[in-house]
């Protein structure tokens, strides 16, 4: 809003003609979590006369579906995350600050982190989820999951070690369980990491060592349920095991994992498999969001949220991604997906402004734009619902889908070349073991 202020003495220094603004406080909008729903949000509101403060603990905003590339030594990690300042550099109603929240203050509209208090007029918690093993916290030192850039370096130490170790190793015995490779649980991530380290194990490095044999490792994937993939409609889920069995992946279906130690893993039937490399793969849990703030969550500890992505009596408040329990106008469970999060976040992007400007704005729709999951370097499958597709051909998609939703022309191009001379020569360039703890 404008106020014109004319002096009435014509005499007066001219002056007389000044336009003053009355400034009226812009509204404060402050988003937990730089992951795909956190930067649709900021990007939303680019345009917005609105002060944005991006949080996040990390300072690199990280594509996820492609870790498990990390840490089977297919990509490096710069090529699948690229810093929050950089992505969010021309949006100048953005700051970015890398802390670490440690609660959040409804009533006074404070989030609260290890060094400052900061306020808000709207937040938008979008700080994703790790892995949960079940009550069963102590497994985490001996099967790594897989979330961050951090658990993917550590696992393909783990993974490369292995082999290193058994290059080395004078009893067979020692060899085989060393050779062992057992990932527990058969979603997606768990399926891509079984048949990405079949193929490293059977296809890219069977050439580089002397005194063992490489393929003759046994790579084991073990599912809980009847099903690996149980997401996807049962034909595929069945392709799905019957590619992973062709790269020599062993299949356990049904199979509860009871114990999990240093040697390996116990199922629920008394069936032992000595491993020095087991991998986590089974379960979600959200982070510590609904303690926040104090409100219901599902056993995933999501926080349940309305059609507005708004906790109960929270209309200030806006939980999307990984953090919440969504369900779509049909009562389905929206998935944990990247586009999924992209949507939450663009919606809720569009009901701050149509709530500032005093407008209303429908409820929250998700477009499922269906489901994919990769085994090994030529074969995954595919869902959109009426199309379905398996092998090649959804390989083929799933790497233009990918692609797509990496940040940055330069980490396209980047990917697209690893790719491309990983398909043509059966090599990965990344087998490098960083780690600092000796496995």
């Amino acid at each position: 809003m404008r106020i014109t202020v004319e002096e009435a003495d014509s005499g007066s220094p001219a002056i007389n003609r000044n336009a003053f603004k009355a400034t009226i406080r812009r509204q404060k909008v402050v988003i937990l979590g730089a992951g795909f729903g956190g930067l649709a949000a900021a990007m939303g509101l680019r345009h917005a006369d609105v002060d944005v403060t991006v949080i996040d603990r990390r300072n690199y905003h990280l594509f996820q579906p492609l870790l498990y590339q990390v840490a089977t030594a297919g990509l490096s990690p710069a090529q699948i995350a690229m810093p929050i300042r950089r992505i969010l550099s021309r949006q100048a109603n953005v700051t970015v600050l890398m802390e670490r929240v440690e609660g959040i203050d409804k009533e006074a509209r404070i989030v609260q982190t290890a060094n400052r208090r900061i306020a808000y007029d709207y937040l938008i918690i979008a700080t994703g989820a790790r892995h949960a093993y079940f009550g069963n916290d102590e497994w985490a030192e001996t099967a790594p999951g897989l979330k961050t850039i951090a658990d993917a370096t550590e696992i393909r130490a783990r993974i490369l070690s292995a082999f290193e170790r058994a290059e080395a190793a004078e009893d067979q015995a020692g060899r085989e369980r060393l050779l062992t490779f057992v990932v527990v649980g058969g979603g997606p991530t768990g399926v891509e990491l079984a048949g990405a380290i079949a193929e490293l194990a059977k296809k890219v490095i069977v050439r580089d060592f002397r005194r063992i044999d490489s393929s003759s490792a046994r790579v084991v994937l073990v599912e809980a349920g009847g099903v690996v993939l149980p997401a996807m409609p049962p034909k595929l889920s069945e392709k799905a095991r019957r590619h992973l069995e062709m790269l020599g992946v062993e299949v356990l279906l049904k199979a509860a994992v009871t114990r999990c130690d240093v040697q390996g893993v116990t199922l629920a039937d008394g069936r032992e498999i000595q491993s020095s490399c087991v991998l986590w793969a089974a379960g979600v849990m959200a982070s510590k969001a609904a303690k926040w703030l104090a409100v219901p969550a599902d056993r995933a500890g999501r926080v349940h949220v309305d059609r507005n992505l708004n906790p109960p009596g929270n209309d200030d408040i806006f939980v999307i991604g990984d953090t919440a329990a969504v369900t779509d106008e049909n009562g389905r469970a929206v998935p944990g997906v990247a586009p999924a999060a992209k949507q939450m976040g663009e919606h809720t992007a569009r009901a701050i402004l149509a709530n500032i400007d005093g407008r209303a704005v429908g409820p929250f729709r998700y477009r499922d734009f269906g489901r994919l999951a990769t085994i090994g370097r030529k074969a995954a499958v595919a869902d959109f619902g009426r199309i379905r597709l398996s092998g090649f051909g959804a390989w083929l998609v799933w790497n233009i889908a990918h692609l797509w939703f990496l940040v940055g022309f330069r980490n396209r191009a980047a990917v697209f070349v690893d790719w491309a001379l990983a398909y043509v020569r059966y090599d990965r360039s990344a087998r490098l073991i960083t780690d600092r703890h000796e496995r």
